[in-house]
């Protein structure tokens, strides 16, 4: 192997690693999303979740057009806390394509009162969910997200 070969190697394996370095940062940023889902009243994820998001992130889940931002959905987090106090969010596989991050996970919970209209008298939830989070230079910028609530409502409402 000439020199040449050898520096321009060198420098191949140096990308490849940044790269990979990266990729790893970003599971790590969108870990704390999931951190706080499973624990909505914790003030520290809050704060860790308001430090891996943009200013302007948004939370995009339904089709009215009114994406909710970093405070509104923070907001709703510290309701989801007294709602659902065992509420867990469990990461269950996590895919990543440059700055996208695509998560599997599955949403566990038992509401203590009527939960979208359903008064599950004690019954609990299971659901998937889907997120797409779109980062950039290392923040959370974008969640594209699903959840099926149907099949959790009818859970809850012992269908």
């Amino acid at each position: 192997m000439t020199f040449k070969n050898l520096i321009g190697a060198a420098s191949l394996a140096v990308v490849a690693a940044s790269g990979t370095a990266a990729l790893a940062d970003n599971k790590e940023t969108v870990s704390v999303f999931y951190d706080l889902l499973s624990d909505p009243g914790n003030v520290e994820l809050a704060e860790a979740f308001r430090n891996a998001t943009s200013e302007d992130w948004e939370s995009i889940g339904n089709y009215s057009g009114e994406n909710e931002g970093r405070d509104g959905f923070l907001g709703q987090m510290g309701g989801f806390a007294q709602l659902m106090p065992d509420l867990d969010w469990a990461v269950q596989d996590m895919h990543e394509d440059g700055d996208t991050v695509i998560v599997r996970s599955r949403a566990t919970g038992t509401p203590v009162a009527p939960f979208f209209g359903v008064d599950g008298q004690g019954r609990s939830f299971d659901i998937m969910t889907i997120d797409i989070h779109q980062l950039d230079d290392g923040k959370i910028i974008r969640t594209y997200h699903v959840e099926d609530w149907a099949t959790g409502l009818q859970q809850l409402a012992g269908k």
